[in-house]
Parts: C-alpha cells; sequence; structure tokens
C-alpha cells in the first residue's frame, strides 16, 4: 500500500510572505543607494519595531534577508558614481573608479551584477558541503583564530607593492587596530535604535577619506557604452572563486568582503580592475547566503542582518529564507542594470566638489543619529586615520585592522 501524500498550500501566507520580501527589497534599494546607509540599519531598526509589525516573525526575517541582499547588488551604484578622484590619482583610485574614470562605469555595473548573481547561484548549491567542512574545521580554527587573523594581517601589509606602501600599510593597519580596540565596545547613543560604533568606524576609514580626496576632482566623466569587454569564462571562473572566498566572510569573523576579494585576486589567473569588481560583488553577495548556514549550523551571526533575524527569534525556515534571496538576487540584479546607468547619468551632471561636500555633511548626520556626539567624535578620528593609505599608495583594505587586530587580541 502507498502512503498518501498531501501537500498544503496556504495562499495567504504566501502572498504576506511575498509582500514583506518586496518591502525589503524596497529597503534594500534605498540602503544601497543612499551613500553611509546600510542595510545593517535598516534590519536593526526592523528588530527595533518588529514586536509591533503585525504578522509571522518569519515575513519580518524574510524582509530582513532581501534588504541585506538587495543591498549588496546595488552599492556598488554609489560607490562608483562618488568620491571619483582627479584622474591624477588614478594609480591609488579603488578598482571601481579606476573604470569610471576609463569611461567604463556602466560596464563596471554589469560586472558587478554579474559577480552578484553568480555568488547566489554556486552559494546554494556550495553551502550544504562548506557548512558540513566547516562545522568540522571551525573548533579548530576558533582556537587559533588570533594566530589566523595576525596572519591576514601581515599579509596585508608586506604584499603590499613597495617599501613606502608597506610602511602606509603597517600605519594604516596599526592605527586602525587601535581605534577599533579603544571604540568598539563603547554604547551608541543616537536618537536612531540601529546604531553601534561600526557606523562611524566604517564611514570615517572607508567613506570620508575618499569623499574628501574626490573634492578636487572633475567628478564622474562622459560613460561610454555598456558592452561588457571580459568573457565569459572570466567572469565565470572569478566569480566562483569570489563566492568561495565569501564562505571565509560568512564563517569567520574579522574577515571582511575586500579582504577575500584581494585573497581570490591571488587565486584567480586575472588582474584588473574588472576582474577585482566581479569577485568583491560576489564575495560580498556569497556572504549573506553562507552566514545564514552558519547561524543555522554553528548558531553564530555574521552580520547585521544575522544578528537582527536572531534577535526577533525568527524561525530558521531554510526554505522560506533561501526563497527570500533567490528573489532579492533577481530583482537587485534588475535593479541595478535599471537604475546604476541613471545614477551615473545624473551624478555626472552635478558639480563634484558641491556633491561631494554635501555627501559628506550627510554622513555627518546619519553618524550623530545614529550613535550620538560620541560617535561623531569617533567619525572624525576615523576619517583622520582613513586619510593615510592615499599618502603612501597604500591598499585602503589594511584599514580592515579595526577590526582585525581587536578579534586578534
Amino acid at each position: 500500500m502507498g502512503a498518501d501524500i498531501t501537500i498544503g498550500v496556504a495562499p495567504e501566507a504566501t502572498v504576506m510572505t511575498l509582500l514583506f520580501v518586496f518591502g525589503g527589497i524596497a529597503l534594500g534599494t534605498v540602503s544601497g543607494l543612499v551613500p553611509g546607509l546600510h542595510a545593517n540599519n535598516f534590519a536593526l531598526l526592523l528588530a527595533g519595531f518588529a514586536p509591533a509589525v503585525p504578522g509571522d516573525p518569519l515575513w519580518v526575517g524574510g524582509a530582513m534577508l532581501a534588504a541585506g541582499v538587495t543591498h549588496t547588488f546595488l552599492d556598488i551604484v554609489p560607490a562608483l558614481a562618488l568620491g571619483v578622484p582627479d584622474p591624477a590619482m588614478a594609480p591609488t583610485a579603488l578598482p571601481g573608479h579606476k573604470l569610471v574614470l576609463q569611461g567604463r562605469g556602466r560596464e563596471a555595473l554589469r560586472l558587478s551584477a554579474a559577480g552578484s548573481v553568480l555568488a547566489v547561484a554556486f552559494a546554494v548549491p556550495l553551502a550544504i558541503p562548506v557548512t558540513f567542512g566547516m562545522t568540522r574545521l571551525y573548533p579548530t580554527i576558533a582556537a587559533h583564530l588570533s594566530i589566523l587573523l595576525g596572519a591576514v594581517s601581515l599579509l596585508l601589509v608586506i604584499t603590499e607593492r613597495t617599501m613606502v606602501a608597506r610602511l602606509g600599510g603597517g600605519l594604516s593597519l596599526g592605527f586602525s587596530g587601535a581605534l577599533g580596540a579603544l571604540t568598539l565596545d563603547i554604547p551608541a547613543g543616537g536618537v536612531l535604535p540601529a546604531g553601534n560604533m561600526l557606523a562611524p568606524l566604517f564611514a570615517g576609514l572607508f567613506g570620508a577619506p575618499i569623499l574628501i580626496e574626490a573634492v578636487g576632482g572633475e567628478g564622474v566623466p562622459p560613460q561610454a557604452d555598456s558592452r561588457v569587454t571580459t568573457s565569459r569564462r572570466v567572469v565565470l571562473c572569478v566569480g566562483f572563486i569570489g563566492t568561495l572566498c565569501g564562505a571565509f566572510v560568512g564563517y569567520l569573523p574579522g574577515i571582511s568582503a575586500a579582504i577575500a576579494a584581494g585573497a581570490a585576486m591571488v587565486v584567480v589567473p586575472y588582474r584588473g580592475p574588472r576582474a577585482f569588481v566581479v569577485a568583491s560583488s560576489g564575495v560580498s553577495t556569497a556572504n549573506t547566503v553562507f552566514a545564514l548556514f552558519a547561524l543555522i549550523a554553528l548558531g553564530n551571526p555574521r552580520t547585521g542582518v544575522l544578528v537582527a533575524i536572531e534577535s526577533t527569534n525568527v524561525p530558521h525556515n531554510l526554505p522560506i529564507l533561501l526563497g527570500s534571496v533567490a528573489i532579492a538576487a533577481a530583482v537587485g540584479f534588475v535593479l541595478v542594470l535599471q537604475v546604476g546607468d541613471w545614477y551615473l547619468n545624473i551624478v555626472g551632471s552635478v558639480d563634484n566638489a558641491w556633491l561631494s561636500v554635501s555627501v559628506l555633511l550627510f554622513l555627518c548626520v546619519l553618524v550623530t543619529a545614529f550613535t550620538g556626539l560620541i560617535g561623531f567624535a569617533v567619525f572624525v578620528v576615523a576619517t583622520v586615520v582613513g586619510l593615510i593609505p592615499a599618502r603612501f599608495g597604500s591598499r585602503r583594505m589594511t584599514l580592515m585592522g579595526v577590526l582585525l587586530v581587536p578579534l586578534a587580541l
């Protein structure tokens, strides 16, 4: 006798889930396109207001994940359009800005979208075997985490191209590490219930210096066609390696997307800003998937979005949560292509000095709203430290000492 199988369908629950997911996509779109605003802020705001939201906590969790995934697709847009330096500073510019200065910003948007969507496609099937391996390796890694993070910190400095750059990398690593050790545990006192000291630290180290350095620049030059000049084979290869490196970000504390993307550049046989854009976007998006599996397997939330999900007691319903990720990835891919070109054109038509100063002032207001006057003071100090790498021709990723050093200690 065969067993009867009954499949239950709940149309109302499905509709509500989709409504919350698309609401999260809308929030992630805003956070991705507004400089200095992160999906983590929205997730923590949602966590604060979640008890008052009518509906299943699972719906709220789907919205948080959708916001986080959408953000990883769209944050490339302001990153490319804002803070474009003077062409004379092109050798020390960020990889994405190098492409913008060459008139290839529209191509960079498409490379980033491809890296992110490939990351979701690769990460979902890889997540189970990777999680299986990491659950067995994690106790050993955790026992030697200080050594691992110390080695990563050392490699960041010694792999700089010149002695002057290594000096700058060492200074950046040391000062940012000391700043992180002194300030990370300071409680935030902003008017919005979604702040911690990571907001002023990251805005100061990575956001404000780029805007300050861009004040004297000419802004976004005219952009050429959107044709992708990199072969599909290269994009697939770099996207796959970026996805694997994203696993390290998802499972290990202190390893950022920029560090993992830099590691990917060591592994893949391709170099240049195009490969870095694909890899960094892939790392950032894959991190969301792997971090979700890490939360379920190890009980450790690795991102602000997952911290918010845990604080809201969202059920670990993997099919629903992964479905939210997939929908957000599909919509995010389309949004990058539709919104990115428009964003570049609008920013290119605005006076660059006025725009840079306005965004910088906006960051000041945002940091103060989230973390109060103490957070603003941290932001100012972090901005001074964040100016060091460009003065020595060093990579900005050495500023990740802000997390690496405190965690290693």
